[in-house]
C-alpha cells in the first residue's frame, strides 16, 4: 500500500463547522481501500473511522478538528 502524509494546516473548515482535507482521485485512486490514520501523542499512527466523501474528481476526509496523519491507499 502507498501512503500520503498530511498535517493540520492542510485542513479547511467547511460550512458545517467541521474540518476537511481534499485529495484528488488522480493522486490516490478511487479511495475504495482508503485507510485514514491519525498521529497520536506517542508518535504512533492509529486507525480512525473518518467520514470520506466524494465529489467530482475529489475525495474529502472530514473530522471535528484538524490533525496530523496519513492515508493508506492502493495504487
Amino acid at each position: 500500500m502507498s501512503h500520503k502524509n498530511f498535517n493540520t494546516t492542510d485542513f479547511t473548515e467547511n460550512s458545517e463547522k467541521q474540518y476537511q482535507i481534499e485529495f484528488k482521485i488522480n493522486e490516490i485512486g478511487e479511495g475504495i481501500n482508503l485507510i485514514v490514520q491519525k498521529l497520536n501523542e506517542k508518535g504512533e499512527y492509529e486507525m480512525i473511522q473518518a467520514p470520506v466523501h466524494r465529489l467530482n474528481d475529489s475525495i474529502f476526509i472530514t473530522w471535528d478538528h484538524p490533525f496530523d496523519g496519513r492515508i493508506l491507499f492502493d495504487e
